[in-house]
């Protein structure tokens, strides 16, 4: 019951309804499994034939980190660009949108919101995916997404608790650490998940990281201070607490993939999360009897994994009334595109000629390296939409600084320069200032954090989606 791995392929891998058949309460689904709503609807109903209540998870952000439009780019927004807004009714129709589609395909759980308050702006791997860096806002905003998404009868589960915000290290490659004081954390990391706990969500998700003002020794994901003590005890929550990734580096480097796993359930986790592309049975076989031996050892209690596993099924009891429960959606022009038109922010210098483009452009597009919770599968930036509503538009994408590549194409034409996160990467702050010196009219367009306004002419999408790119484009182009 307490597993909830991933697996290759967009039909089950033949493993998985076996291991359904025995006793496992759950899948976690990723871009690898999808291709389209009716080849997930199958998936997901192959599953529910061997087992009808299994907890289907998915990781879907509705943002930069989709998985359910991995191949086209998500038709929503972003979290970012919904705190930009500040519309809580406006949030709260894009996640029950969001639900509509994920009950649709037979998904039950879904690992979102993001709840973490990004407040170093170097951070590597939240950024647009956080509400903003105010705890009040990201607060309002976490409650009213879960209210949507469980309105629609999918579960909602807050992640990274206690806040993975404030540090500049992934946890995909290493440990963060939190230095933050208690009365800060109070402050700022804890408000969020305070409000997702009041709001009633469902699930929340451990993060990979060390507060040392917590626990300075166990990373939270293993750490009973942070469980137990903070989360259940003094925080109240009695729903299902699911692990980050386990196979992520963080942890598993030091403690093993196996290791990990057992020492999570054992600090009170409830549900293992496992999403490694390479994840087959074997490796399925290793956890399910690692948890074995060290309820045998002693190592992990039995009545802390009955424990575990009353949760899970008691949350997969929720998901099965809720989604029998859920209204039907209602028509209407799709709110993501409407969300993400609300979310752009143009700021033109005295004297600058703001857009419409007068004629078709070049497009320079500068690329960081990928989130690696977004991955590199996913589709971004404006070039595409722009090209189908103003026909000669041309394009680069660069990784490097090579302003000669970038304005060539560009002489007579105007000049669009997209951007994601230009404060974090100096060689692409290099590369657009360069560029603003021999073309001062160009038109800079940020689809990260908008932490500086660059250049006489600057629109901000507060996400890479393929919806802020839309909404940008209808602005470059005039329509």
């Amino acid at each position: 019951m307490v597993l909830q791995p991933g697996f290759a392929g967009t039909t089950p891998a033949p493993w998985v309804p076996r291991l359904l058949g025995e006793g496992l309460g759950g899948v976690a689904l990723f871009g690898r499994n999808i291709e389209h709503p009716e080849q997930l609807a199958a998936l997901t109903a192959a599953l529910r034939a061997e087992r009808p209540d299994v907890i289907v998870a998915i990781d879907e952000e509705a943002g930069d980190v989709t998985r359910l439009e991995t191949r086209r780019g998500s038709s929503r927004p972003g979290n970012l660009a919904l705190g930009a807004v500040d519309d809580v009714a406006l949030t709260e129709a894009v996640a029950r949108d969001l639900g509509h589609d994920l009950a649709a395909a037979g998904v039950t759980l879904n690992y979102a919101p993001d709840a973490d308050v990004n407040t170093d702006a170097r951070n590597p791997v939240i950024g647009v995916r956080s509400f903003g860096s105010d705890p009040a806002l990201v607060a309002r905003h976490t409650v009213a997404w879960i209210t949507g998404l469980q309105s629609a009868g999918v579960a909602a589960c807050a992640k990274h608790f206690p806040g993975h915000g404030n540090t500049s290290v992934d946890s995909h490659v290493d440990v963060p650490k939190i230095n933050a004081s208690r009365a800060e954390l109070d402050a700022v990391e804890l408000p969020p998940f305070r409000a997702a706990i009041a709001a009633g969500t469902q699930a929340i998700m451990t993060g990979h990281l060390v507060v040392p003002a917590i626990d300075p020794e166990w990373p939270a994901t293993l750490s009973r201070r942070v469980l137990i003590d903070l989360l259940r005890d003094e925080l109240g929550f009695a729903g299902v607490v699911v692990t980050d990734g386990i196979e992520m580096a963080a942890i598993a480097r030091r403690y093993g993939f196996e290791g990990a796993a057992v020492r999570a359930l054992a600090a009170g986790s409830d549900a293992v999360c496992v999403g490694g592309d390479h994840f087959d049975e074997a490796d399925a076989l290793r956890l399910r009897d690692a948890v074995v031996e060290a309820v045998t050892t002693g190592e992990l209690p039995e009545e802390r994994l009955a424990e575990a596993a009353k949760r899970v099924q008691q949350l997969a009891e929720w998901t099965v009334q809720a989604g029998s429960a859920a209204p039907d959606r209602p028509d209407g022009t799709p709110v993501g595109l409407l969300a993400a038109r609300r979310a752009i922010r143009l700021t033109v210098a005295g004297g600058a000629t703001p857009p419409p483009l007068t004629a078709a452009p070049h497009v320079v597009e500068f690329a960081p390296p990928a989130n690696m919770a977004a991955g590199t599968q996913t589709p971004w930036g404006i070039a595409t939409p722009l090209r189908a509503r103003m026909p000669g538009t041309t394009a680069v994408r660069l990784s490097a600084a090579d302003p000669e590549a970038a304005l060539r194409p560009a002489r007579g034409r105007p000049l669009v320069v997209v951007v994601r996160d230009i404060h974090r990467y100096r060689w692409m702050a290099h590369a657009v200032a360069m560029l603003l010196a021999e073309r001062p009219d160009a038109v800079v367009v940020e689809m990260g954090v908008p932490e500086r306004v660059t250049g006489a002419v600057h629109l901000a999408t507060y996400g890479a989606t393929r919806a802020c790119g839309e909404a940008a484009a209808e602005v470059l182009a005039g329509l």
